[in-house]
């Protein structure tokens, strides 16, 4: 029995059923009217769900999404012990407020161990399953931190994304929109940024359990990969026609196999009312080939994709405003998923996905 969280715009739903089967699947829906960015969880803790939100905080079930409640945090503007400037404005102007919670991760070292990133620039980490948090310092300390910027909101930028690595639990790989690859290999003490090749507009992270050293990067300004935990980066575009790249996921059997997201920009990529995106998938180091006539609708009237594996070869989850899809043979064919919610997602933009076995 499979069970798939899906982050919507105003709600969650918990869709559970046979991996296998399009229908037979059953939808309740949470949290409904709360502005979501964000859904992590892991297989080996299903009921403990972490949820990020825009104006309420970090919340977390125990139960499987039935009820969720608010952690007791300081992810706001002014907390921690450093004061510095985020493009000209300074922290404690921004007030005592909750800051957006626009990223979390578990690690898979340890279930205890919880990162979360916020909107103005911000990780912080509990290591007691979201009981209590520290701030990681320094990360806006960067020289480029003053470069960073989003766009719709200018005087500010956050962290789009955190990623683990799977062979070293101090390693903690971070996408920041817009402005910076960052990544620390101390749990946070030190901070290097912006390595050789490494891609600004950065939205999606991932990494191998069974590549030492592969990270993998969808981008606003294209895809890239490392293969040195990201101290440098290559950028293979050879048939991806569409750059706007927004989630990426690796064949959990096959680290040379990926699947992104993409557009031409993202005015066509977040909005259903205007909406043109694509999946491209690239095997073996050879050319990105765009995914058509295999049960996995885009171009017009659909939004970019978010994905997620469950960490069985070849399997992958795929949301869009058209549905809930999964794919076994690693996108040659997909099958929707009778989640009995169509309506629902037909005008959203989905913020996050998580598939566990």
């Amino acid at each position: 029995m499979a069970t798939v969280y899906v982050a919507l715009e105003d709600r969650l739903l918990v869709c559970t059923g046979d991996g296998s089967e399009p229908g037979d699947w059953t939808t309740t829906t949470g949290l409904e009217g709360v502005d979501l960015e964000c859904v992590v969880a892991r297989p080996d803790a299903p009921e403990r769900v972490f949820v990020g939100t825009v104006e309420d905080g970090c919340l977390r079930s125990t139960d499987g999404g039935e009820t969720f409640h608010r952690l007791e945090t300081e992810f706001r503007a002014g907390a921690g012990t450093d004061s510095t400037a985020t493009n000209g404005a300074h922290e404690s102007d921004v007030g005592p407020r909750n800051d957006r919670i626009t990223s979390l991760t578990i690690s898979p070292h340890d279930p205890r161990v919880v990162y979360a990133g916020t909107e103005p620039s911000r990780i912080y980490r509990s290591r007691d399953g979201g009981d209590s948090w520290i701030r990681l310092e320094g990360l806006t300390d960067l020289p480029s931190a003053d470069e960073w910027s989003f766009p719709p909101r200018p005087h500010t930028h956050h962290v789009r994304w955190l990623e683990v690595d799977p062979f070293d639990p101090d390693r903690l790989s971070v996408g920041i929109e817009a402005g910076a690859f960052v990544y620390t290999p101390d749990g946070g003490e030190t901070w290097r940024e912006r390595p050789d090749g490494s891609r600004r507009d950065n939205h999606s992270l991932a990494t191998h359990p069974d590549r030492e050293g592969r990270v993998y990067a969808a981008a606003g300004d294209g895809y890239a990969e490392s293969d040195d935990g990201g101290r440098s980066w290559r950028r293979p575009q050879d048939g991806l026609a569409h750059r706007y790249c927004w989630s990426v996921v690796p064949d959990p059997g096959d680290p040379d196999r990926v699947l992104v997201s993409s557009a031409r920009g993202a005015w066509s990529a977040h909005a259903a009312s205007r909406a043109d995106s694509y999946v491209y998938r690239r095997d073996g180091g050879k050319e990105w080939e765009r995914l058509a006539g295999c049960g996995l609708p885009t171009g017009e009237g659909v939004v970019r994709a978010t994905f997620a594996t469950t960490g069985q070869p070849g399997v992958v989850y795929a949301v869009t405003n058209r549905g809930l899809f999964v794919t076994r043979d690693f996108g040659d064919s997909w099958v929707q998923l009778g989640i009995g919610r169509d309506a629902e997602l037909e005008g959203q933009t989905p913020r996050g996905l998580v598939a566990l076995p």
